[in-house]
């Protein structure tokens, strides 16, 4: 699964005017969220308070960035969903699922407009204020204005061809014809016809967020009619209230700023001067860069592609075998998801409600296990094809590492600021955005501040709004599942015939394993976490430790075919077929299956290290 190509800039500008505005206005937003928290903590310290109002300030800031990032991915096509839309044979088979697509998508979002106002206008009787006078019905407004724009959007784009303006006008019909399922209730018979339709448009490429909130309001209809459906954007409102929120965008911010200004290059230089002289050295360097890049960007593909045209030739040159090597930069685009500030851990810590802290100190051992599992096969494979080993050059390996200490500073600016308790998670993130754009920009002058910055971190603001739009939409198909006591049907049925809390972990990874190869790592999490968090309960599994592995599968999913995204990337990036990337990718998914499984049954890996920080 992965987010269609976006469109390029010029593009974008001609068929949506609106998104120059949005663009602007959304890097406006993103600078005071990274200065609220930040200056927060300042004061905090020097003052010995808090600026009032700043951390709830923050979370509203997070709902604007989120629906004005979700526009801005709407209009270049950008929302996480499958590609399976190019399968089909060109031609009219191929137009008319784009817009049946673009049509479910127009009619769902339709609807949530519809059902944001019923929440806006139960706001404005309430009353609320945020903070300095704004009111909470202000920042709500947000939602109608965003899903309608979305819907309009998606009108607009399922056009195309000579008979684009057909195309546009049953995607306006469908819009239209989503308001006549305004029933007291709906039957059994409508509601599977509309959860048939949902699926089946996700099928057809719509986004995962569009798949989700369709069934989630068929299924609210069914159960207390139009009214209801409100309940799906009032759990992404609810999204406000979690504390930590603010810190997907502040990371994912960080992260694109630090890719777009050259980290990688220097990273790979750094790391070649360390690992260089030992055997297998340059393979060592590639499974650690990578797996440090990943922090940055979260897992999201990034890695292959930002790192993919600097590691595959310097393989290729020290003579290592070209599948090992294509395999290798394949498998180490996911190492590193584990450790701070990877987004992954970030976002289930909100859906699961686990602590984020406990869960990257309890994250890093296996994480390490991981890389050094992918390091000894690289040292192995160095030493059986006779890849030369460079000399050490202490001057040299010097020179690259203090080239690359302000980029290898922002992990540890991120552990040292929450483990010593100097800041709050939020305000930690913040301090990792001020310091990416104050490295790239004042350090290196890599990313030009009127130029480049604003283009960056609308391209991250695309991401941010697809993560909160399925995260919001998610958690309104889960309060359905929690309304029906599915989640407590779900934990009895495994209970009475799976007894064994391991055999439980083991049906566990079968079940992560293969959904993470399939769902993007967003959607798995928003999805699955309610639901596995539970059943752990449930078998005794310690909360911290059920997350590590939770997310260790997810990390070995982006390699499991046939669709884990990885394979995918690499497969595009190196233009290969897709049958040899599963080949070469085979020996590390074996690898790092043998490191979940310890993950998996050695909980002290994980929890031992949590207990000792927190002793």
């Amino acid at each position: 699964m992965s987010a269609p190509a976006p469109k390029s800039t010029t593009q974008t500008d001609r068929s949506q005017p609106g998104t120059r505005l949005e663009r602007a206005l959304v890097t406006a937003l993103l600078l005071a969220m990274i200065l609220l928290p930040a200056a927060s903590a300042v004061s905090r310290r020097m003052l010995g308070r808090e600026l009032p109002g700043a951390s709830v300030l923050a979370q509203h800031i997070t709902l604007w960035v989120g629906f004005l990032g979700a526009m801005l991915a709407t209009a270049s096509g950008r929302h996480l969903g499958l590609s399976t839309l190019s399968l089909l044979p060109e031609g009219r088979l191929r137009g008319a699922g784009h817009v049946a697509g673009h049509a479910v998508s127009t009619a769902v979002c339709a609807l949530l407009a519809w059902a944001s106002i019923l929440l806006v206008r139960v706001e404005l009787q309430n009353h609320g204020v945020v903070a300095y006078g704004i009111r909470v019905a202000w920042s709500q407004m947000v939602m109608p204005v965003g899903f309608a724009a979305m819907a309009l959007r998606f009108a607009w784009m399922a056009g195309q061809g000579e008979r684009r303006w057909g195309g546009r006008a049953v995607a306006l019909a469908a819009g239209a014809a989503a308001f006549a399922l305004g029933v007291p209730a709906a039957t059994s018979g409508l509601v599977t016809a509309l959860v048939a339709v949902a699926f089946a448009a996700f099928l057809l490429g719509a986004p995962v967020f569009v798949a989700m909130a369709g069934i989630a309001m068929a299924l609210f209809l069914g159960d207390g009619g139009a009214s209801a459906i409100a309940a799906v954007p009032t759990a992404t409102f609810d999204l406000v209230s979690s504390p930590t929120l603010p810190a997907i965008p502040l990371l994912t911010a960080a992260g694109f700023v630090l890719a777009e200004g050259g980290a990688a290059k220097r990273l790979v230089r750094a790391y070649k001067g360390l690992f260089g002289w030992m055997p297998g050295g340059v393979a060592v360097m590639a499974a650690f860069v990578c797996a440090l890049f990943t922090t940055f960007t979260g897992a999201s593909g990034v890695t292959i592609l930002a790192l993919g045209g600097l590691i595959l030739p310097s393989l290729l040159e020290e003579g290592y075998p070209e599948g090992f090597s294509l395999g290798l930069v394949t498998a180490a685009g996911s190492l590193g998801l584990l450790f701070p500030p990877s987004l992954p851990v970030v976002l289930y810590a909100v859906v699961a409600g686990a602590p984020i802290d406990r869960l990257f100190i309890g994250g890093f051992l296996p994480g390490l296990l991981m890389i050094l599992l992918v390091a000894a096969y690289g040292i192995w494979t160095g030493v059986r094809v006779g890849a030369p080993r460079q000399r050490f050059a202490a001057r040299e390996a010097w020179r690259a590492l203090w080239d690359a200490k302000w980029d290898l500073g922002l992990p540890a600016l991120v552990v040292i600021s929450v483990g010593s308790g100097t800041a709050t998670v939020v305000e930690s993130a913040a301090l990792a955005a001020t310091y990416s754009i104050l490295v790239e920009a004042v350090v290196f002058r890599e990313v030009r501040p009127l130029r480049d910055l604003p283009r960056v971190l609308s391209h991250a603001a695309t991401l941010v709004g697809s993560v909160v739009l399925l995260l919001g939409t998610a958690l309104g198909l889960t309060s359905w599942f929690v309304d029906a006591e599915v989640p407590a049907a779900l934990v009895g049925w495994m209970t009475a015939h799976v007894q064994s809390p391991a055999l439980f972990l083991l049906t566990l990874n079968v079940v992560l394993l293969v959904l993470g190869s399939v769902l993007e790592i967003y959607s798995a999490i928003v999805v699955l976490a309610p639901l596995v968090a539970p059943l752990g309960r449930a078998y005794g599994i310690e909360p911290i430790h059920l997350g590590v592995v939770f997310l260790a599968n997810l990390e070995l999913g982006f390699l499991f075919p046939p669709m884990g995204l990885n394979l995918f990337l690499a497969a595009s990036r190196f233009e290969r077929p897709l049958p040899s990337l599963y080949r070469h990718a085979l020996p590390f998914l074996l690898i790092m299956a043998g490191g979940v499984l310890a993950i998996t049954y050695l909980p002290a890996i994980t929890t031992g290290v949590v207990h000792v920080v927190g002793r």
